[in-house]
């Protein structure tokens, strides 16, 4: 009886003691996966590195006229980090020359920026997050490779300059563009422009347009309907004749067509009378015109006259006028040489 409660007494004691290892092994077990999920040394040098990060973007931070700007030029900034989002009540991003490739989505955390300024980086894309800026004034982003930009940007009902000159191979707008109801400065130069999209033409309030630098192949019929347009820059395209509703357009004030491949000017452009400044420089015109040398009071104004002279071709409108009556003159000649042939 004896032998027997020592032999189970010595099984209890194995018994539990197996027990006792074996949940042992299972607590370090699970301790170690616990490490590897949250690796506490890595963890440590990513919050020293982002307070680092962070306290070399303060010092890019900048007071003028009471707003806070952010000012990076001429510095390597591929992407931007997180930890940029603690600075969110920046009110102006002027970064350039960062080869900044992405405009981060957590862009959408800074309601209270009024200008995003990106110009000459290496963005690809605007994100569909820009549309959350309501308050966003100005969008620049010209020099830079975007080829598409996103209907959401039409929310940025604030919106009232917008720059993406010089991306080369955009050539579309979303139809919901038009929506940018406060837009007032649009430059789309330096593109891959066929056509002036419609929903530019429907901008309500825009004043100023350079569509100059794309492969521009006719205007829009109506374009009349930009009416607070005063501005318009079409130079070098592949424009050949221009509608006649652009004399309609009583704001118009500057319009630049030179290096286009224009035969003529229509007639009815003599009537604008709001038109202070024109260039049809390096067109292909029919007519061959030029415009008459005014005589001085005295031979010391000679080198003024030069001057005045090549301002009055530069300018364009003395130039523009005696176009349209020379071709109005040749037209009825030959009017009347047909009446009597007759």
């Amino acid at each position: 009886m004896v032998g027997v409660a020592v032999c189970g007494s010595v099984s209890s004691i194995k018994a539990l003691w197996e027990t006792r290892i074996k949940k042992i092994q299972e607590e370090q077990k699970e301790e170690e996966e616990h490490r590897k999920r949250t690796p506490r040394g890595r963890l440590s040098v990513g919050v020293w590195e982002d307070r680092a990060v962070l306290a070399r973007l303060k010092q890019k931070l900048h007071t003028e006229d009471g707003r806070l700007i952010l000012r990076i030029q001429q510095e390597e900034w591929k992407t931007l980090p997180g930890c940029l989002v603690q600075l969110s009540q920046v009110q102006e991003w002027q970064i350039h020359r960062t080869g900044l490739q992405k405009i981060p989505h957590f862009i959408s955390s800074f309601q209270n920026l009024l200008v995003l300024d990106l110009s000459r980086n290496g963005v690809t894309e605007i994100p569909k997050q820009i549309g959350e800026l309501t308050r966003l004034r100005e969008l620049l982003l010209s020099y830079n490779r975007i080829q598409f930009v996103p209907e959401e940007l039409s929310c940025c009902e604030s919106l009232e300059r917008l720059e993406l000159a010089t991306n080369r191979d955009l050539n579309q707008l979303p139809h919901q563009f038009r929506n940018l109801r406060r837009l007032q400065h649009l430059d789309l130069s330096m593109n891959d422009f066929t056509c002036m999209p419609d929903c530019v033409v429907d901008l309500p309030a825009l004043e100023w347009l350079d569509m100059g630098g794309n492969r521009l192949q006719f205007l829009p019929e109506d374009i009349h309907r930009m009416e607070k347009l005063h501005t318009l820059w079409l130079q070098r395209n592949e424009l050949q004749k221009l509608p006649e509703n652009i004399s309609r357009m009583a704001s118009l004030d500057t319009l630049v067509l030179s290096s286009n491949r224009l035969r003529d000017i229509p007639s009815l452009m003599e009537d604008m009378s709001n038109l202070r400044f024109v260039n049809f420089r390096d067109n292909p015109l029919t007519l061959d015109v030029t415009l008459p040398v005014r005589k001085t009071k005295a031979k010391e104004d000679e080198e003024d006259e030069e001057d005045e002279e090549d301002d009055r071709e530069m300018f364009g409108r003395e130039f523009m006028q005696m176009y349209i009556q020379e071709a109005r003159k040749r037209a009825y000649a030959v009017l009347n040489m047909h009446c009597v042939n007759r």
